[in-house]
């Protein structure tokens, strides 16, 4: 019998990614999609060949031809939706960013530690599926001695526009206690490094609303375009974020990792160099077989069916950023330092 996989929002991701992903694998069906409306749903379903199209999710975790879901919709949504299939017995693969705050990802891992016999996975960052696990080694191994200090640049110009129409990471609505990519990128240093134990940030909204595709309108934003985290590392190290949308002309996004000995640069687009003090720069080349490329949706179906552990991403990494990103959140909220 097929694994017949339910679609619950079919956003950009869902349709280019996730669906022709599952579609590709042997022995899995695309069997059933919900959207926001049962029109667009109907439309994805004429595209990809699906042939149930549900009005409610209710209705889609009621289908008992549902082995598993994936959920695609925006932050707000992933604690009530993901809850709500693992205690229908439904496998979940849920978008990243995981959830809209801490307490909902605590909620989430809880009800599915609950339920150990279900997979609950979420959608890795996957910026660094090419270099990350030979960073992490590079890293490990002490080739550029002790870590010193990281700096993560998130710069860009797209947001310097006010005529460019509402995205759901402008209001906290929708995106929650997520700015812009920073938990994006605390989830690659985290994989590289581990954890933030304490941090203080401060954020600028510069342009505060956008144009609503919604109904016409205007919309205040309460998400920053501008926002910057001072943190320490568990292992001793300090690292600064700064993200924007409204930095024309950046540098190309990247981490750097200083160490006492070394330093490695990672930019956007997987391309790094390797350099011990004093050294000429080299490009760092990936391990042989580590290049993992995109396999979303080939791990979560080896998981469901052969029991092969959740390692990109788990519940637990999750809730892990985003104790990261409450903190941040609170950080900028009440102008203190937070400690994780």
């Amino acid at each position: 019998m097929p694994l017949r996989i339910g679609f619950i929002g079919a956003g950009a991701n869902t349709r280019s990614q996730h669906i022709p992903g599952f579609q590709k694998l042997d022995g899995v069906e695309a069997a059933a999609v919900c959207n926001r409306t049962k029109l667009s749903a109907q439309l994805v379903a004429d595209e990809f060949g699906i042939p149930k199209v549900y009005a409610e999710v209710g209705e889609l975790l009621a289908d008992p031809a549902v082995d598993a879901v994936c959920i695609g919709t925006w932050p707000y949504k992933h604690r009530e939706y993901t809850t709500a299939a693992l205690r229908a017995g439904k496998h979940v693969l849920c978008e990243a960013r995981m959830a809209g705050d801490l307490a909902d990802a605590r909620e989430m891992l809880a009800v599915s530690e609950a339920l150990p016999g279900l997979v609950a996975q979420l959608v890795p960052a996957p910026f660094d599926f090419q270099l990350g696990p030979t960073i992490t080694r590079v890293i490990a191994e002490g080739a550029i001695g002790d870590v010193m200090e990281v700096t993560v640049n998130g710069l860009n110009g797209s947001g310097l526009d006010p005529s460019t129409p509402l995205h759901w990471r402008n209001v906290s609505q929708y995106s929650g206690r997520n700015i812009m990519m920073l938990g994006i990128y605390a989830e690659v240093v985290q994989r590289w490094l581990g954890d933030t134990v304490t941090l203080v940030a401060d954020g600028r909204i510069a342009v505060t609303e956008r144009p609503d595709g919604s109904d016409g309108g205007r919309r205040r934003i309460d998400v920053p375009d501008s926002f910057g985290v001072l943190g320490q590392l568990a292992n001793g190290a300090r690292i600064t974020y700064q993200v924007s949308a409204i930095a024309f002309g950046a540098p190309p996004p990247g981490i750097s990792v200083y160490g006492s000995k070394g330093v490695i640069h990672w930019n956007m687009g997987e391309r790094a160099t390797l350099a011990g003090n004093g050294h000429k720069a080299e490009p760092l080349q990936p391990d042989p077989g580590s290049d993992r490329g995109w396999r979303v949706e080939e791990d979560f179906v080896n998981s469901i069916r052969d029991g092969a552990p959740v390692t990109l991403t788990s519940f637990a990494d999750g809730v892990r950023y985003m104790r990261f990103v409450d903190a941040a959140w609170r950080s900028w909220q009440e102008g203190r330092r937070v400690a994780l």
